[in-house]
C-alpha cells in the first residue's frame, strides 16, 4: 500500500513540474531542484543529541552567512576526519568510533551542509568540500574517512585541494556518477526534457559543474593520496560497479569487495580493515 501512494504522490508531483514547465519554466526548475537537493532526513536536535555526539568537544564553523558543526573527540597528534553522506549525520560513526579511538588519535565528525546542527537547506559537494577544508586548515588532518556522498565529496575535495598533509583516504560505498543520481530522479518523477536540461544547465551555470565531468572516478584519477575502497556487492543505494569504477583509476588505492553489509557498510571486521590501513607501518 505505501508502494502505490508513493508511486501515486511521485507521478503525480511530476506531472504537475511538467505542466508547470510549459508555463513558468524557470520555476519548475527551481521546485524541482529544491526536491533534489534538499534532505528529508538527517536534521538533529541540539538539544536531544544522540548520546554519542553528547559528551564531545563541539565547534561551529562560519562561511559566509552560513554554518556547519563539528564535533572532536580528543587523542592525540593523528587527526581522523569523518565525512558522513546524504540524510544522515555526525552519529552516523557511532559503530566505527570505538575501533578508531583504540588508535588514540584526535576523532573529528562533520555534519553537511542542511544535515545535523549545520545550516542551510540545500546539499551540495562543492560547499560541503569546502567545509572539509576550513576544518582541514584548522586540524591538519592525516586521514579521512567518508561513506556514500560524503566519499565522494572526499575524491572532489582531494581532486580539487590537493591538500599534501593528508596521507590516506578511505571511502565507503560511494558513488562514482553524479549523472546517475541525477537520472535516477527524473526517471522517478517522469520529468521532462525541458526540465532536466534546466537541471544540468543549472548545475552548469551556478557551480560551474559539467555534470559528464562531476565523476568519482574523474576525481580519483587526480589524487596521489593512498586510497582504501570498499564496496558490498549487495548494495541497493550505490550499485557494486560505481566503487569498482573508482578503483579502476585510483592509481595508488586498495579495492575491497564486502557482501551482506549492504550500503551502510557498518561490520566490525570491516573496521579493523580500515583501522590497519590507516595505520599500517611501511
Amino acid at each position: 500500500m505505501k508502494k502505490t501512494l508513493y508511486y501515486i504522490f511521485t507521478k503525480s508531483l511530476g506531472i504537475y513540474l511538467n505542466f508547470l514547465s510549459f508555463v513558468l519554466p524557470e520555476k519548475a526548475m527551481q521546485i524541482a531542484y529544491s526536491l533534489f537537493s534538499e534532505p528529508r532526513e538527517g536534521r538533529l536536535n541540539k538539544t536531544k543529541l544522540p548520546e554519542i555526539l553528547q559528551n564531545t568537544q563541539t565547534e561551529t564553523f562560519h562561511d559566509n552567512g552560513a554554518y556547519f558543526q563539528t564535533y572532536i573527540w580528543k587523542g592525540n597528534e593523528n587527526v581522523i576526519l569523518l565525512v558522513h553522506g546524504w540524510e544522515s549525520n555526525a552519529s552516523r560513526w557511532k559503530n566505527i568510533l570505538p575501533f578508531l579511538q583504540k588508535t588514540g588519535s584526535t576523532i573529528i565528525a562533520i555534519d553537511a551542509p542542511a544535515h545535523g546542527l549545520s545550516s542551510g537547506k540545500e546539499f551540495n559537494i562543492p560547499q560541503y568540500a569546502k567545509y572539509i577544508d576550513l576544518v582541514a586548515q584548522k586540524y591538519k588532518p592525516k586521514f579521512l574517512v567518508g561513506h556514500s556522498l560524503g566519499g565522494k565529496t572526499c575524491l572532489y575535495y582531494q581532486s580539487v585541494y590537493q591538500n599534501d598533509e593528508l596521507e590516506k583516504i578511505v571511502i565507503l560505498g560511494s558513488p562514482s556518477e553524479f549523472k546517475i543520481i541525477l537520472n535516477n530522479y527524473i526517471n522517478l518523477l517522469s520529468l521532462n526534457t525541458t526540465i532536466s536540461k534546466s537541471l544540468e544547465a543549472h548545475y552548469l551555470s551556478h557551480f560551474k559543474l559539467n555534470l559528464e565531468h562531476f565523476s568519482g572516478h574523474l576525481f580519483a584519477s587526480k589524487i596521489k593520496t593512498k586510497g582504501f575502497i570498499a564496496h558490498d556487492k549487495d548494495d541497493t543505494i550505490v550499485l557494486f560497479e560505481e566503487g569498482k569504477k573508482i578503483a579502476r583509476t585510483w592509481k595508488d588505492a586498495v579495492f575491497l569487495e564486502t557482501k551482506g553489509l549492504g550500503h551502510s557498510m557498518h561490520d566490525e571486521e570491516l573496521y579493523k580493515k580500515i583501522v590497519s590501513f590507516l595505520f599500517e607501518t611501511e
